[in-house]
């Protein structure tokens, strides 16, 4: 039998949470998910985990940008997650690389996602005149 992934994610979490995570214990989560067959259940997971962290205090963001946020960017960043958690003790911004986003930035949750990318703004913009 399976073991429900939302008891792996909790445990996990508490694991990682307070003890840090090992490369270990990353083998013995990739052999688990191996030995289950689940491996295309991999991000669902992570982002459990991080529903798990954000429950606990530690909410981690990805920031997915064709360019380096600056300094501002990220404290901007920080404090509207301050906003939705405000009880966190750790807001983490985990900056990610991605060519695809032209301008702007794409902000990334476990339960949620905000696009401030330029191309969202333009097709905001068509969507309300109606352009095609």
């Amino acid at each position: 039998m399976k073991t429900p992934r939302n008891r792996i994610a909790t445990t996990i979490a508490a694991h990682t949470y307070y003890d840090g995570s090992s490369k270990a214990y990353a083998r013995q989560i990739a052999a688990l998910l191996l030995f289950e067959g689940r491996v295309g259940e991999l991000d669902s997971l992570l982002r459990d985990i991080q529903a798990d962290w954000a429950l606990h205090g530690h909410v981690e963001v990805l920031a997915r940008s064709s360019h380096p946020l600056s300094q501002a960017t990220k404290d901007d960043i920080v404090k509207y997650i301050r906003a939705l958690y405000p009880k966190a003790d750790k807001i983490v911004v985990t900056e990610i690389a991605d060519a695809s986003v032209i301008g702007g930035v794409r902000i990334s949750l476990a339960d949620q996602q905000l696009d401030l990318s330029v191309e969202a703004k333009l097709n905001k913009f068509k969507q309300l005149t109606g352009a095609r």
